[in-house]
């Protein structure tokens, strides 16, 4: 078996399919505030930034400012409607399986509510893969990338030098390399490769059945 180290993973469109979900969430916080969300607004950017950034973006049109009230509607919709409906992309759990073979511990790292991620991966039978599974706190606690695996590092005790981070948008590449860090850009959920060659992807993965492979190259450097 191959040297221990760890494998970093995001959720939301790297594990798993969880846009549509996510998006209603967004439009049922808009309604539940008294508006109608534009049919013809392509809502795919709202999947993998936090909560406050995109909750502010969606509101300015209509000069809101009812964040909290906003952040309520739409953490109630996911509880309640959207949460279990997410599914894995295919070959996810053979993905999985392979890092593990190959001497990786894995750890979730996602900008979703922690408590919401966890039932997430309890629900697909995927939870007992994870050594360790984090997200953001109430209140927007680490909720961003940089600050989010700064903690699962420091929880962890895991050398950087020692683990590389996998993601489908720019905010996990950034946030990986914010703490030293390599980082594979995944390209079956919702960044594109020009968004994720950008930010300075160390690899990209074309597939989940090329996961493995990509973060074992990215941490050989």
């Amino acid at each position: 078996m191959s040297q221990p180290w760890a494998a970093l993973l995001d959720l939301d469109g790297t594990l798993i399919d969880s846009g549509p979900g996510i998006i209603a969430s967004h439009q049922a916080a808009l309604r539940a505030l008294g508006h109608e969300p534009d049919p013809s607004l392509d809502l795919t950017f709202v999947i993998g930034p936090p909560l406050e950034d995109v909750a502010h973006l969606l509101l300015g049109p209509y000069g809101e400012t009812r964040f909290d009230e906003y952040r309520a509607a739409y953490l109630d919709h996911q509880e309640h409607v959207a949460l279990l409906r997410s599914t894995p992309y295919p070959g996810i759990p053979e993905a999985l399986d392979a890092l593990a073979a190959d001497g990786a511990t894995l750890y979730l790292a996602t900008s979703k509510r922690e408590v919401f991620a966890r039932r997430i991966l309890a629900h697909l039978g995927l939870d007992g893969r994870f050594r360790g599974i984090h997200g953001a706190q109430p209140g927007g606690v680490r909720a961003r990338k940089p600050e989010l695996l700064a903690h699962v590092l420091a929880e962890h005790g895991i050398d950087a030098g020692r683990a590389v981070m996998a993601g489908d948008r720019r905010y996990d590449i950034t946030g990986a390399h914010a703490n030293a860090l390599r980082a594979v850009g995944v390209l079956w959920g919702y960044g594109t490769r020009e968004e994720l060659e950008e930010a300075g992807a160390d690899r990209l993965a074309e597939a989940p059945g090329a996961l493995a492979a990509a973060m074992r190259a990215a941490l050989r450097g």
